[in-house]
Order: C-alpha cells, then sequence, then structure tokens
C-alpha cells in the first residue's frame, strides 16, 4: 500500500507537517508494511514558507524589516536549492503583528515587504512565490515598492509617507530609481482574492473595515488608491487597476502586476507545482488530504479540493480528514474527495480539540480505521 499524505494545517493546532504524521502513523498501524509519503500542504497563506522549503531541502532566511506599524519585526522567508525565494507578506506586514487597538490602514505600510524582496535579491534570488493573504496594511503597495528605489512624491517633490495616509499626498511616481536587478525578477503571486483595486468591491470597502478603517476612512482611501492609479498608468500605461486581484492585501496586487510584472496565481496550484505533489501522486495507491475544517466553502480555492483535483487527473482515491465539518461540506465529494472523515471522537471542548496532543491522537486513529476500512475492500 502506497499512501501519499498532502494535508494542509489545521490552524491553531497541527502544523502540515504534524498531521502529515498523525495520519502516517495511522495508516501503519492499519498498514505495516505500508509506504507512506508525506508531502508538506499550504495554499499560499500562512505555512507557505515553511511547506515549500521544506520539500525542496531549502533554507529559511531570519531578517530584521520594518513591520506593518514601522518598527523592527524579525521575518522569515525560505530559499531553495535553484534560488526561488519564497515569502508570505504577513511576515511583515501581517495583521497578526497589530493589536485590535492599532488597527487603522491610514498607518500601517507594506515596506518591510519591499526589504525581504531586497534582501533575497541580494543573495542571488531572481524567482520569488510569495503569498499575500492576512495584511494589515491597505497602502496599495507603495511602501514595498519604496524600499525597492520606487519613488512616490509629494506637490514639493518630497518623498511621501510609507504608510497608507501616504496614498493622499502622492503627485508624481519615478521609476528610475528602482533596484536594477527587479527586472531580472519573476514574481509568482499566491492570490485568490478577486476584487479590483477600488469601487464597491475594492479593497478599501471590502477589507478596511477588518482593517480598522471607518466609513469616512474608507471613502478617502478608495480615491486616494483611484488616483494613485491613475498616475501610475501614466508611467505604466499597461496597468489596469480593474484586473481581478489588484485589490488584494490592500493594493499589494496591483502593485506587484503593475510595477513588478508579478503574475497572480491559485495559491494551492503554485505550492502543488513547487513541491512537485503530482510526481508523488502518480505512484500512490490511495491520496490522503485535509484541513481543519470542511465545509460548502472548500472548493473554491482550498487546499484539499486543489489536491483532490491532482489526484483524479490519475484517478487515484482521495481521502479527507477534518478537524469538523459542516452539512454543506458534501459538496467536496463533487469536487474529488471521495470521503471525509472528522476527526473529533468525544465531546469536548473547542480548546480540548485544539490541543496539538489530543488532536494528534484523535487524527492518527481515525486514519486508523479509515485505512482498516480501505484493507476491508482491497482483500
Amino acid at each position: 500500500m502506497k499512501v501519499t499524505v498532502a494535508i494542509d494545517s489545521f490552524k491553531g493546532s497541527l502544523s502540515t507537517f504534524e498531521a502529515g504524521k498523525a495520519i502516517s502513523e495511522g495508516v501503519m498501524l492499519a498498514y505495516k508494511d505500508a509506504e507512506v509519503c508525506i508531502r508538506p500542504l499550504a495554499d499560499g497563506g500562512e505555512g507557505t514558507v515553511d511547506a515549500v522549503t521544506y520539500a525542496t531541502g531549502g533554507e529559511l532566511i531570519k531578517i530584521s524589516v520594518h513591520g506593518p506599524l514601522d518598527k523592527n519585526v524579525e521575518a522569515v522567508y525560505g530559499i531553495t536549492p535553484d534560488k526561488t525565494a519564497v515569502m508570505e507578506m504577513s511576515a511583515a506586514a501581517g495583521i497578526t503583528l497589530v493589536t485590535d487597538k492599532e488597527r487603522n490602514p491610514l498607518n500601517t505600510t507594506t515596506y518591510g515587504v519591499g526589504e525581504m524582496i531586497a534582501d533575497a535579491v541580494k543573495r542571488g534570488c531572481r524567482n520569488f512565490i510569495i503569498g499575500i493573504g492576512g495584511s494589515a496594511t491597505n497602502d496599495g503597495g507603495i511602501g514595498m515598492l519604496q524600499a525597492l528605489g520606487f519613488e512616490f512624491l509629494d506637490k514639493s517633490g518630497k518623498n511621501v509617507s510609507i504608510a497608507g495616509c501616504g496614498l493622499r499626498d502622492i503627485a508624481e511616481i519615478r521609476t528610475d530609481k528602482a533596484m536594477a536587478e527587479i527586472e531580472e525578477c519573476t514574481f509568482n503571486i499566491a492570490c485568490d482574492v478577486k476584487n479590483p483595486l477600488c469601487g464597491d468591491i475594492g479593497c478599501s470597502a471590502v477589507f478596511g473595515p477588518q482593517k480598522g478603517a471607518t466609513p469616512q476612512i474608507v471613502k478617502e482611501m478608495d480615491s486616494w488608491l483611484e488616483n494613485y492609479a491613475n498616475l501610475t498608468k501614466k508611467v505604466l500605461p499597461d496597468s489596469d487597476a480593474t484586473i481581478p486581484g489588484t485589490g488584494a492585501a490592500g493594493g499589494l496586487g496591483f502593485a506587484f502586476m503593475s510595477y513588478l510584472g508579478g503574475k497572480l496565481q491559485s495559491g494551492i496550484e503554485l505550492v502543488m507545482a513547487a513541491t512537485e505533489l503530482e510526481k508523488y501522486i502518480v505512484d500512490a495507491d490511495v491520496v490522503v488530504t485535509g484541513e481543519g475544517r470542511l465545509d460548502g466553502q472548500s472548493y473554491m480555492g482550498k487546499a484539499p479540493i486543489g489536491v483532490a483535483k491532482l489526484a483524479k487527473k490519475y484517478n487515484k482515491p482521495v481521502i479527507a480528514f477534518s478537524g469538523c465539518v459542516t452539512d454543506d461540506a458534501v459538496v467536496c465529494n463533487e469536487h474529488g474527495i471521495d470521503a471525509f472523515f472528522p476527526i473529533l471522537r468525544t465531546p469536548c471542548t473547542l480548546s480540548e480539540a485544539m490541543d496539538i496532543k489530543n488532536a494528534h491522537k484523535n487524527l492518527r486513529d481515525t486514519a486508523e480505521q479509515a485505512f482498516k476500512l480501505v484493507k476491508t475492500f482491497k482483500k
């Protein structure tokens, strides 16, 4: 029995590695001679750096950068053996780095993201995989771009603030002092957000409130971003703020696409390609996936469905495990997951369920029983 395990993390509990180990133990209890291959998984968000760096035998880099509130934070990114830099923008500008009281998109910046990119460029990286979920920012990416040498000037010719409020003062944009090496780089951006930069479904209106924006701030920032887009088009005629995804991460998607030639892609597809999951699925008898919660929305770009679709390319049976499932999770059966199993075995509190030891045991024991069933039908 050959089993390939590619399971997303159970956020707040088991990492992709820990979940994979628990499943492997369960499979081995059912099949003593099973060959279990664990491939780390992420959807472009939290865990992407660890998953891709580990899977490729790469190296983790720790550097000090400016955080979302312009205070130094330690950010971690990965470099694979082929010199691809793997990053999560949230390491430098994530909303978890800002307290509830501090949330205000006028004050937050993506400058640290640019510092991470510049550091990787200096280390010889020219290819980038960057997840842009979980941002605390709505600065249109001007912070990141300023860290890379792009200039955003006010009416008096001075640099505007690196924070979101800097958008208000932009009168001129200059690109001639940007890092020369940037033109040699390719940026693959893990992003499943489809919002444009501005308007009723733009980044300010849709995501601004959760980042601390009041209705007045939303209105102001939307108009500033529109001006920013118009000025960008003067220096970069191919830029287009209406493209789906330009509003991702408070407009960071627009900055990547317009200034860095970035391509926005499905996060799970990027990760699966980077970790070469396909070649491990080809030889598997069974593919195992899952995540902390399976529901009716899981088929919309979530990691387990990405794995299931890839497995069905080779007609492989797919089993999924999850911390919990909802009634509408049955839609997952229509998208490649043949059967899914919630792992909770007795009534308990949420904190008890998420305890790492409990979650590990529950996942291991559920995998054991599922594969004993598989064994029965394989006889």
